[in-house]
């Protein structure tokens, strides 16, 4: 399960999404997710899944890979669509003792699950083809606007990509934990949910003395290398912008165009 989570990962390639200039990718992606919860219709979301694999197409990322993200949350995937289909009032469908199903219930469950599964393959398009460091300077860059009223951009940025950059890192260490404890006879994968969740306990405590470690050193690194906030730094690969990156745009708003005329249908 651990091997699945691929946020904050990055998938080196050579394709014109990774080329993109990170604030272009930034902006497009919160563009997209955005447009998932527009419109109830249908054909809105037949266009942002097909939008979305051509997205994948060219970002030369295995959809395997893509998907494997997918795992991780289908829990609160599935939890998400029960609650939406016991819990929406409206025509009956089936009904036992409390439990009712209703039309628009089973409705609500699946334009949900859609929204939910693109908006996960959306955000893993952006961050699987873009490097940590960018990311943080789009961040940087897009929020720059907001030191008007002295919000601190720059270490707000800083602290997101540590986060992402401590995800993989945190990931691997439990894996390492689980394997050392499943040598000593720990056993992880039997009994019930309840049972399996304590046998998890364990792992918290080294995991936590990692991470804090890690966090430590991280400190130590950046006081010896004189590091003291925003003010006065330089960027060793300023973001320009392209042609390509232009082109991109035209292409989110004549797709934000196509989710505006096809949902509009449900009103004619």
């Amino acid at each position: 399960m651990l091997r699945d989570i691929t946020i904050g990962q990055y998938y080196a390639a050579d394709s014109v999404i990774h080329r993109l200039d990170p604030r272009t990718k930034l902006l497009a992606t919160l563009a997209y997710l955005v447009s998932l919860f527009l419109f109830d219709f249908p054909g809105v979301y037949v266009l942002a899944a097909f939008f979305l694999a051509l997205v994948v197409i060219l970002s030369k990322v295995p959809f395997g890979y893509m998907v494997k993200g997918l795992k991780p949350v289908l829990f609160l995937l599935l939890f998400t669509v029960l609650m939406n289909m016991l819990f929406t009032k409206g025509e009956v469908l089936w009904s036992y003792w409390k439990i009712t199903i209703t039309k628009e219930g089973v409705m609500q469950a699946f334009y949900m699950a859609v929204r939910l599964i693109l908006l996960i393959l959306g955000s893993n398009v952006m961050t699987l083809t873009t490097t940590p460091t960018r990311l943080t300077n789009a961040i940087e860059a897009v929020m720059r606007p907001l030191k008007v009223i002295r919000v601190p951009v720059h270490e707000i940025a800083m602290m997101m990509s540590i986060a992402l950059r401590f995800i993989p890192i945190l990931l691997d260490e439990t894996d390492k934990i689980m394997k050392a404890q499943q040598a000593r006879g720990a056993d992880f994968e039997s009994g019930n949910f309840i049972q399996r969740a304590r046998s998890m306990v364990p792992i918290l405590v080294p995991l936590f003395i990692s991470a804090f470690r890690r966090a430590n050193d991280l400190a130590m690194a950046m006081e010896a290398r004189c590091y003291h906030g925003g003010r006065g730094r330089t960027q060793m690969k300023p973001l320009r912008y392209a042609l390509r990156d232009w082109l991109a745009y035209a292409v989110v708003l004549l797709y934000l165009a196509g989710m505006a005329v096809i949902g509009r249908r449900i009103f004619w």
